[in-house]
């Protein structure tokens, strides 16, 4: 399409735009949340810019061109999101500074600029649309539909700049020779112009000459063949680029969505910056890349290879994936050093995975004696903690709402026995406690930076039941680490996975519970013989009560707790992590709702099973499901026993 088709098509766009769309109020512009944003100008390692994210906006909104380059080798869908949040920041301030946006997808062939207009002035659908870019995999078109819309019914102007697919494959094979008249004049640089020494003279060379030392392929990542096709995809998007700054007027914003080896800066000026430059100030271009393999270290009078590198939450980086200046810092103010650190701490350090954040919170731990011993002497607390350094709360709140409202029952229930079978007493608080605690602690989201491979000793069975554990979250709700790109299937899993350690406490914990309690009710019939001619009922069957309990405790309490443990209280209550009353109230009363519910899910389970007979007496008080409660109930026959035994 000839530049002068763009600018007829383009202009006939804004004005549909303007007529068409409702342009929304002024709104409080949003930060990108979840990412990591490094200065790459600077001297040495890349810098982190932390939570202020002003400097990152300023610099964008004072340029005219935007470069979100994405990974080529490996795409992947958290660039996707990236780009959708920035474009959508982008919008906004550029809507209450009254400055025209446009977005210009490499993605899309030049020659489907027609079709993007009609899908913009809502002639055609995104079926229609999808219809055209038949080579994109089922999954592509998902990752672009939340931005295609987005831009549709927002007014943002959608730019084709990419190589029509047909060029691009002639290109490939047989090189810019292979092109017509028409289209090398349309999508080749002119011989000389800022491409080594021109095309002409070097396709003559032999294939020899043509292809790199140890090049079996015609076309591979060395071949000569692939700079061509390089070339000819950098020379038609600065094409496009330059007709679209120019009808949106000195004053309008260009946002190119591309892959980063078009963008990064560098010194042989084929990419699109250095082309557009030659028509533009460079100042009045920003390059961001986005999730970068590697950060590289900058020495002076080197190019940087972009102004800012822009990380996903979930997205690990090869070097420095936090400012290690902001780290020492930290850590001198606190007066500690590095080996002081657990192991895994200082390995996350070495890989990049500590934040300031993180490294902070572990320092305010330490200065409470026992929590220090705590997270020093098991990991499992300190992984807890540091992801949720209010896990002790939560513990606390649960364990004495379960001691409580057990107590409570089981006086109700047992009346001025109480102190009598206050062994028995005993035996169901003290099982209730335990799994209570399991009922918080599996389901807790945690922070380790411990790579489970790095287990030599293990056999290769055991090694492999780690990483798979090891790959998937610790609740189905939890937010992504650096490093973890956890999908649906992967929550899913750790719902499954957590049922099973559950239902596994609860069996064992049941089977402990029901046999010392018959052994002390055995002990107690030979120390009073009259209570074994007073027996009416059969006591609980172990077998069956450690089934049915641990089938509860896999299913319903492990659901209800993984959504108290990681929506409730690791999402939600981040919302208000400056109120810590606050917090503390709605953890307590979710608690209390939970266990008051749980505890009807097992009464009503435990007779549908035959574990408790339909009988008169009903439980005064319901305590808790977790366990304290689930022991009285599993007792049951005994504790009719013992109401007969009054009764008479």
């Amino acid at each position: 399409m000839s530049p002068a088709e763009i600018e007829k098509q383009t202009q006939k766009v804004v004005s549909s735009t303007a007529e068409g769309v409702t342009t929304p109020p002024p709104s409080e512009v949003e930060e990108v949340i979840n990412s990591r944003i490094y200065d790459a100008t600077v001297i040495g390692e890349p810098m982190a810019l932390g939570k202020d994210k002003r400097k990152v906006w300023e610099k964008l909104m004072n340029a005219r061109v935007v470069y979100l380059g994405e990974a080529e080798q490996v795409p992947t869908r958290d660039d996707k999101v990236l780009e959708f949040d920035i474009v959508k920041n982008l919008m906004k301030r550029c809507l209450e500074a009254d400055r025209p946006i446009s977005l210009a997808l490499e993605a899309f062939p030049c020659n489907l600029q027609g079709q993007l207009n009609q899908y913009m002035e809502k002639g055609i659908d995104e079926e229609t649309l999808k219809s055209l870019v038949t080579h994109w995999s089922a999954q592509r078109w998902q990752e672009y539909e939340p931005l295609l819309s987005y831009c549709r019914d927002n007014g943002v102007r959608l730019i084709a700049c990419g190589v029509p697919l047909e060029v691009l494959r002639t290109v490939q094979a047989e090189g810019v020779r292979g092109l017509s008249k028409s289209d090398r004049k349309k999508y080749a640089p002119p011989a000389g112009s800022g491409f080594i020494s021109g095309f002409t003279s070097i396709s003559r060379r032999s294939s020899i000459d043509i292809n790199f030392p140890n090049q079996s392929t015609p076309f591979g990542p060395s071949s000569y063949l692939s700079i061509q096709a390089k070339v000819v995809e950098d020379y038609t998007m600065s094409q496009t680029i330059l007709q679209a700054v120019t009808v949106g007027g000195s004053n309008g914003m260009l946002v190119v969505v591309t892959g980063a080896s078009h963008v990064k800066y560098g010194s042989r000026g084929i990419g699109l910056p250095a082309r557009i430059s030659r028509k533009m100030q460079k100042k009045n271009q920003v390059v961001i890349l986005l999730d970068p393999e590697r950060q590289n270290i900058r020495r002076e009078g080197e190019v940087p290879v972009a102004d800012f590198l822009w990380y996903s939450g979930a997205r690990p980086c090869n070097r420095n994936c936090f400012d290690r200046a902001e780290i020492a810092r930290v850590m001198n103010a606190a007066g500690w050093k590095r080996e002081a650190l657990p192991q895994d701490l200082q390995k996350g350090l070495d890989l990049g995975l500590v934040s300031p954040e993180v490294l902070q919170n572990f320092i305010d731990l330490e200065k409470y004696p026992i929590i220090s011993k705590l997270t020093h002497r098991f990991q499992g607390f300190r992984e807890r903690l540091l992801a949720d350094p209010k896990f002790l709360h939560r513990l606390a709140i649960e364990e004495a709402i379960s001691i409580t409202t057990t107590l409570i029952a089981q006086y109700e229930r047992r009346k001025e026995n109480f102190f009598e079978e206050l062994d028995y007493v005993t035996t169901d608080t003290l099982r209730g406690i335990v799994v209570d605690f399991f009922t918080v602690w599996l389901p807790a989201p945690t922070l380790s930076f411990l790579q489970i491979a790095d287990d030599i000793d293990a056999p290769d069975s055991m090694e492999a039941l780690k990483g798979l554990l090891g790959s998937i979250p610790d609740n189905a709700f939890q937010k992504s680490l650096a490093g973890k790109d956890w999908n649906s299937n992967h929550r899913i899993a750790s719902v499954l996975v957590g049922g099973l350690k559950l239902a596994s406490v609860g069996f064992i914990s049941s089977i402990g519970a029901v046999a010392s309690s018959n052994i002390l009710y055995s002990v107690r019939k030979f120390l009073n013989a009259s209570i074994s001619g007073k027996q009416r009922n059969k006591r609980s069957p172990i077998l069956k009560t450690a089934l049915v309990y641990g089938c509860f405790l896999g299913t319903s309490a492990n659901l209800r707790y993984q959504v108290i443990a990681g929506l409730l209280e690791h999402r939600i209550s981040e919302q208000f992590e400056d109120q810590t009353f606050l917090v503390n109230m709605i953890s307590f009363v979710a608690r209390t709702i939970n266990s008051y519910w749980g505890t009807q899910q097992w009464v009503d389970l435990a007779r549908y099973t035959g574990l408790q007979a339909r009988k008169s007496e009903e439980i005064p008080f319901p305590g808790p499901d977790s366990s304290n409660n689930a022991a009285l109930e599993c007792n049951i026959s005994e504790d009719a026993n013992i109401d007969e035994m009054n009764s008479q």
